[in-house]
């Protein structure tokens, strides 16, 4: 299915047209302009990209047009047309190698390493997880809204690494996500913050929704006018005097939480570009200092984020599983180069 409304190689002389996405919205929905609706579900698309393709009619409601004002209601069904058909999201098998840390007949668990995309999308239809999990693996399930995405029950981002449990049958996939769903699952992640985080521990709680401004980055919205219900639980580990390591443990899984939530509470993760990290944000930015900062981004040059436990029920043995993974060798490099700094 295609998330985007960028035009894209139409003929010119075909009057066809051909659905791109289609929405049924949730039973507990409250009254939202479509707009705004659609930004937070549509990634890579603007306002105004929105605002445009509403008012041709490319998108319609219920199978009739309406205005950018349109307040969604439950259950009504959005769908969005186009002229040109959306792309061919057949899966590549690729013989991309696997850090598999488990694996049964139902399951397995893999750590992710940083840089790799969890699955094809906008600008990453190859070289993804994904790919290398229909090599290595045969018949693997799709999620419920058929999107590609074989095996996946959860994500992480491109540039975090760490642990993401694949489910290798349809009942051990439904029944991994029910427990998500419910907020049953163990996540725990560890991140280098900037600043020194005062509360040994604390929980964020603040909707998390696109922003309006970058598509590409997710907001806080405090008063749930926006976004998603979010929270995240933290627990500090070990102050360094400019950064701080801390323990998230997940409530909610929504798109760049962490991330987000730190910033929101005036620490974003080091070296994290996206979000404003990549900067010296805590201490005098210049001489030895700025220098000492600059290899260590050089070290870890992306977000210091690490999946590092996962624990949830087996699917068929009821069984608690956890596992846990060591930090990856840029982290850790990290870590010691501003435990050394420290001293």
């Amino acid at each position: 299915m295609a998330y985007y409304i960028d035009k894209q190689e139409t003929s010119e002389d075909s009057d066809e047209l051909y659905e791109h996405h289609r929405i049924v919205v949730d039973a507990k929905q409250s009254l939202l302009r479509i707009d705004k609706f659609l930004m937070d579900r549509l990634p890579n698309v603007t306002r105004n990209k929105l605002q445009g393709a509403i008012k041709s009619e490319a998108v319609q409601v219920n199978q009739k047009p309406v205005k950018v004002s349109y307040k969604v209601k439950p259950h009504d069904v959005i769908t969005i047309t186009l002229a040109e058909p959306p792309r061919d999201t057949d899966i590549v098998p690729e013989n991309i190698p696997l850090d598999i840390l488990y694996e049964d007949d139902e399951l397995l668990l893999v750590n992710k390493p940083a840089g790799m995309v969890v699955h094809p999308a906008y600008n990453n239809w190859d070289g993804t997880l994904v790919n290398a999990l229909v090599y290595h693996l045969q018949n693997l399930p799709t999620s419920r809204n058929g999107e590609g995405r074989p095996g996946l029950v959860h994500r992480i981002d491109k540039d975090t690494s760490g642990l993401l449990v694949i489910a290798k049958t349809d009942y051990s996939m439904a029944y991994l996500a029910k427990q998500f769903f419910d907020h049953s699952i163990e996540r725990t992640y560890y991140a280098l913050v900037w600043g020194d985080v005062k509360a040994d521990s604390g929980t964020i709680t603040g909707h998390v929704g696109r922003s309006a401004k970058d598509r590409k980055v997710m907001t806080v919205y405090p008063e749930g006018e926006y976004g998603k219900h979010a929270v995240t639980h933290y627990k500090v580990l070990r102050r360094f005097k400019y950064v701080t390591l801390v323990q998230c443990n997940l409530e909610t899984g929504r798109t760049h939480q962490i991330r987000a939530h730190m910033k929101y509470i005036g620490h974003p993760l080091f070296s994290d570009a996206t979000y404003g990290g990549d900067k010296v944000l805590s201490g005098t930015p210049n001489g030895s200092y700025k220098s000492f900062v600059e290899n260590a981004f050089k070290i870890m040059p992306r977000q210091a984020l690490h999946a590092k436990s996962l624990g949830f029920v087996h699917p068929v043995t009821k069984e608690l599983m956890q596992f846990e993974t060591d930090l990856p060798q840029d982290f850790q490099a990290v870590l010691e180069k501003w435990n050394l700094y420290e001293e």
